[in-house]
């Protein structure tokens, strides 16, 4: 029997079903390996399902026709949507590569900011998969880029740091900032290490306290930040937020998830998250709302210029801001960057040996194969 199924309208609406379940059908769906009946399905910690579907997609020639520019000095000169397109710190390739970059060729007196870009979504986020495919990463000498989401009116509708890390580091580090009352649970399941701040284990996300550390974890894996990522062929990173906390995942190019690249993504399927701030001692939805998305590019500043003198780079940071030969690595290079909405998944399966029809959450032995054709129409 073949089933065609409808679109799936918007992020709040159920997808509803019928399923005439003949026992050849049944039979049939009953002998499919349970890893491929499940292979779309997400589910949350009370056991329900859903599926990722495609918000959006930012890439290729008009990624940036999403973004907005900020411009102002912090404590990096960034520069106007003019300004970058004019002097190359932000364009597309021919293939399609975004590439946003350091100014790498203005010598400066000592004292002067260097040029940078700073960009946000114009769009604005309560939960979502987040993944950003990346060719290379910004590092060196004084440099602190981040990838991270943030709300109006800091840090009320809280803060999150999914790419973030200073120098030539080689340890991504996420962290989460927030009001007083949101609490990082170190019994949750998560491969990074709790970050130590201020001679103790970062796990208070109040953003008043600790001079703004945060709760943070740092990965352990070598291939999440620097050099190393960028040696690898780049990778992808991933963020997901729902009801259920907030989970970050990297993968270096060799080893991106087949479900990502053929952009069914599945969490699930993942193992265990570098970080996870989960629900039991931070209401998620109500410290984290209301997002735009962030890319930049700083120089020294509250991070990367208070570790410097700690870091084994040469100089001071103000001195390594002259040269710029010395921001030759940093650069973003991005393939995509896309935004995944969760769509809950019902069913309502009729049984012909049955007189009345039970309605059943999707995820049945009938039903669960499926879930790819929906994904594809």
């Amino acid at each position: 029997m073949h089933l065609q199924w409808p679109r799936l309208a918007s992020a709040t609406t159920l997808l509803c079903l019928a399923f005439f379940a003949s026992p050849s059908t049944a039979s049939r769906n009953r002998s499919e390996p349970l890893e491929r009946r499940n292979q779309y399905l997400d589910r949350n910690r009370d056991g329900t399902p859903f599926v990722w579907l495609l918000e959006d997609d930012y890439k290729g020639h008009d990624f940036f026709d999403h973004f907005e520019f900020f411009n102002w000095t912090d404590p990096t000169k960034y520069v106007s949507r003019e300004e970058a397109f004019a002097r190359r710190l932000a364009y597309v390739q021919d293939d399609g590569i975004v590439v946003m970059k350091a100014d790498d060729t203005s010598h400066l007196p000592r004292g002067e900011f260097r040029s940078s870009v700073r960009i946000n979504t114009i769009k604005r986020y309560t939960t979502g998969l987040f993944i950003l495919d990346l060719n290379t990463a910004p590092w060196g000498c004084g440099v602190w880029p981040a990838w991270w989401s943030t709300g109006d009116n800091w840090p009320v509708s809280g803060e999150i740091d999914i790419i973030e890390g200073v120098h030539d580091n080689e340890h991504n580090q996420i962290a989460w900032h927030t009001e007083p009352g949101c609490v990082l649970d170190t019994e949750e399941s998560f491969t990074g290490n709790v970050s130590i701040k201020s001679g103790g284990p970062a796990v208070e996300c109040n953003a008043h306290i600790n001079q703004n550390a945060g709760c943070s974890i740092t990965e352990w894996s070598r291939a999440s930040y620097g050099p190393y990522f960028d040696e690898q062929g780049g990778g992808v990173f991933a963020m997901k937020w729902d009801e259920n906390g907030i989970a970050v995942w990297s993968f270096y190019r060799a080893a991106i998830p087949k479900d990502i690249t053929e952009g069914n993504p599945n969490p699930r399927n993942w193992g265990d998250p570098s970080a996870l701030l989960g629900p039991g001692k931070c209401n998620i939805m109500e410290y984290f709302r209301n997002h735009t998305v962030i890319l930049n590019i700083t120089f020294c500043g509250d991070w990367a210029g208070n570790s410097y003198a700690t870091s084994g780079c040469p100089g001071t940071c103000p001195d390594r801001l002259m040269d710029p030969a010395n921001f030759v690595n940093a650069t973003w290079s991005i393939n995509s960057m896309k935004v995944y909405r969760k769509q809950p998944i019902y069913a309502e399966v009729v049984d012909p040996n049955k007189s009345a029809a039970s309605r059943n959450v999707l995820g049945s032995l009938a039903l669960v194969p499926l879930v790819g054709a929906a994904l594809m129409n």
